[in-house]
């Protein structure tokens, strides 16, 4: 039986210890996350490198956006950010042993899915045939 139909009697729903895991998970899958967490296992990057990094790979990231991801990798224990006392200052982003667990991963899904594209452009163009579309966008 799936974990996340398991109700114990005492009415604990394991469906919602689950939830951290589905986080962490989408911290680490998320449009940005991904790319954050493959471009530092290369080296450690200051912000403005890594944001021109990212940029390099596809459409580029906001500071905003960037900011709340690196934070958030960090609060998962993914991220260091190392804040040097200098004037003007420098911080430097890095995995931890954690984050390259994690970078490790999604790497090897990435190279993946590079890997299988035309693959799956071509069950996406029988699927389309056989409901009568016509080609669409990827």
């Amino acid at each position: 039986m799936a974990v996340s139909s398991v109700k114990a009697a005492d009415g604990y729903d394991a469906s919602e210890a689950m939830c951290p895991y589905r986080l962490v998970l989408e911290h680490v899958t998320s449009r940005w996350g991904v790319l954050v967490l493959i471009e530092l296992l290369e080296r450690s990057y200051r912000f403005s490198e890594l944001r021109r990094a990212i940029g390099r790979v596809g459409k580029g990231v906001s500071e905003k956006m960037l900011t709340q991801t690196l934070q958030t990798l960090e609060r998962d224990g993914l991220v260091h950010r190392d804040a040097k006392p200098v004037i003007p200052p420098r911080v430097d982003y890095s995995l931890t042993d954690l984050g390259r667990e994690a970078a490790e991963q999604v790497r090897s899904l990435a190279l993946w899915t590079n890997e299988r594209m035309a693959d799956v452009e071509r069950a996406r163009g029988a699927y389309d045939e056989a409901r009568g579309l016509g080609p669409r966008a990827s």
